[in-house]
C-alpha cells in the first residue's frame, strides 16, 4: 500500500472514530436530558396528583412540585463530585454508561409512582427519591460528557464539538415538548392530569436502554496510562490543585444556567401565571424557539473557534444585564409575544451554551478534568438554575413579578465579572 493510500485510510479511520464518538455522546445525551426536562414541562399537570390543593392558594401544588424539581438540582453537585472523580479514575465511557442507567431508573420510578390519593405521603417521597437519582445522574453526565466531547475533538474544532452537548440537550427538550404537546392536544385536561403525564416518563426509561447500548460502542478518551496513580486521587484534589479554575467554573456558570432554565423550560409557565398565557400554545412557542436555539449551537461553536470564547461570553453577559427586565416585562398573553421573547433570549443564551463544555474543559488538565468540571458546575446549577422557577413563582405569589428580572440581571453581572478573569483558550492546545 502506498503512503498516500495509507494516509487516506488513516484519515478515514479517524473520521469514523469521531463520528462514533459524537453519536455516542449525542444519543446518550438526548435520552438523559429528555428524562430531565420532561419533569418541568409536565409539572403543571401532575402537581395535584402528588400534592393536594389547599384553600389558601392554587399555586401550592405547583410550588411543592417545583421544590422537588429544585431538590433534584441540589443532588447534582454530589453527582458531579462523585461521577466526575470516577470519570478521572476509571474513564469517561464507564461513567457515561452509569449516568444513563440512573436517569432511566428515575424516570421509571416517576412513571409508575402512586398518587397521593393512593399512597399518601409515600407518593411525594417516591417522587423526591426519583428526582434525586436523576439529579445525581445529571451532575455526572455534564462532567463526563463535557470531558468526553472536548477530548474527542481536534484542537481547532473544540468549540464546534462542544456545541453538540447542547445540540443533543436541545433535541431532547424538543422531543419532550413535542410529546407533551401531542398528548395535551389528543387527551382531555382531565386525562392528561390523571394519567397522560406518565407516558413521557415511561418512554424515557425505555430510551435509556437504547442510549446505554449506543454508549457501549464508544471509545475511551482518557488515555493516561498511569491508571494506578489516577485511582489514588482524592475527590477534592481539583479544588486543592486548581482553586482559581474551580471558582471560575462556578462563577461563569451561575448566570447562564439561571437564564437557560428560565427561557427553555419555565417561560411558558411563567407567562401562564403572570399574563394568563395558554400553556398549550406555550408548548408550541417553546418548540419553535428551541428549534432556532438548536440551529445556532454549531454556528456559534464554530464562530468561537475563530474569534475566541470570551467575545461570545461577553455578548451573553451584556445582553442579560441590560435586557432581562424589559424583555420579561414585554410578555403578553399572545402567541407572538411569548415566541419573540423566548427566541430573542435563546439567541444570546446560545453564545454561552454552544461553548460551555469547551470553556470549562479547557481550564483543567486531563487527569482532573471530570471532577474539576463536575462539582463547581453542578453547584452553580443547583444554587441558581434549580431554584429559578421556584423563586419566580414565589415572587409572582407575593405580587413582586418584576423583581425576578432584576434578580436575573444581578446574577448575570456576577458571571460577567468572572468572564474577565477567564483565560482565552480557543487557540491553545488542550491541557
Amino acid at each position: 500500500m502506498t503512503q498516500n493510500a495509507t494516509e487516506t485510510s488513516s484519515g478515514q479511520d479517524q473520521r469514523s472514530v469521531r463520528r462514533r464518538q459524537l453519536s455516542a455522546a449525542f444519543v446518550g445525551n438526548v435520552v438523559e436530558w429528555f428524562d430531565w426536562y420532561v419533569y418541568s414541562i409536565l409539572a403543571v399537570y401532575f402537581s395535584t396528583q402528588f400534592f393536594p390543593k389547599t384553600t389558601g392558594s392554587s399555586l401550592v401544588p405547583l410550588l411543592a412540585t417545583l421544590a422537588i424539581f429544585a431538590a433534584g438540582f441540589f443532588a447534582r453537585p454530589l453527582g458531579g463530585l462523585l461521577f466526575g472523580a470516577l470519570a478521572d479514575r476509571f474513564g469517561r465511557k464507564r461513567v457515561l454508561s452509569a449516568t444513563i442507567v440512573g436517569m432511566g431508573a428515575g424516570s421509571l420510578m416517576i412513571g409508575l409512582a402512586p398518587t397521593y390519593a393512593q399512597a399518601g405521603l409515600l407518593a411525594p417521597a417516591i417522587l423526591l427519591l426519583a428526582r434525586i437519582v436523576q439529579g445525581l445522574s445529571a451532575g455526572g453526565e455534564y462532567a463526563a460528557g463535557s470531558a468526553f466531547l472536548v477530548e474527542a475533538a481536534p484542537d481547532r474544532r473544540r468549540g464546534l464539538y462542544s456545541s453538540f452537548f447542547y445540540v443533543s440537550a436541545t433535541t431532547a427538550n424538543l422531543a419532550a415538548i413535542g410529546l407533551s404537546a401531542l398528548l395535551s392536544n389528543v387527551l382531555s385536561d382531565e386525562s392528561m392530569s390523571s394519567w397522560g403525564w406518565r407516558i413521557p416518563f415511561l418512554v424515557g426509561s425505555v430510551g435509556a436502554v437504547v442510549g446505554l447500548w449506543v454508549r457501549k460502542h464508544a471509545e475511551e478518551t482518557l488515555t493516561d496510562a498511569s491508571t494506578e496513580k489516577r485511582r489514588r486521587r482524592g475527590y477534592f484534589d481539583f479544588l486543592r490543585q486548581h482553586p482559581r479554575e474551580s471558582f471560575l467554573v462556578f462563577g461563569l456558570t451561575a448566570g447562564p444556567v439561571l437564564v437557560f432554565y428560565t427561557f427553555t423550560s419555565y417561560l411558558p409557565t411563567y407567562a401562564n401565571i403572570t399574563v394568563g398565557f395558554d400553556l398549550k400554545y406555550g408548548l408550541v412557542t417553546g418548540a419553535v424557539a428551541l428549534a432556532w436555539f438548536l440551529a445556532l449551537q454549531p454556528i456559534f461553536g464554530m464562530l468561537s473557534d475563530r474569534i475566541g470564547r470570551k467575545p461570545m461570553l461577553f455578548a451573553f453577559g451584556v445582553f442579560f444585564i441590560v435586557g432581562t427586565v424589559p424583555l420579561l416585562g414585554s410578555l403578553r398573553s399572545s402567541f407572538v409575544s411569548v415566541l419573540l421573547v423566548q427566541m430573542l433570549g435563546l439567541t444570546f443564551i446560545a453564545c454561552w451554551s454552544s461553548i460551555s463544555s469547551a470553556v470549562v474543559a479547557e481550564l483543567f488538565p486531563a487527569h482532573i478534568r471530570g471532577s474539576g468540571i463536575g462539582f463547581p458546575y453542578a453547584l452553580a446549577v443547583a444554587v441558581f438554575g434549580g431554584t429559578g422557577p421556584y423563586i419566580a413563582t414565589w415572587l409572582v405569589g407575593q405580587d413582586q413579578t418584576q423583581m425576578f428580572g432584576w434578580y436575573i440581571s444581578v446574577v448575570v453581572l456576577f458571571s460577567t465579572v468572572a468572564f474577565f478573569f477567564l483565560p482565552e483558550t480557543a487557540r491553545s492546545p488542550l491541557r
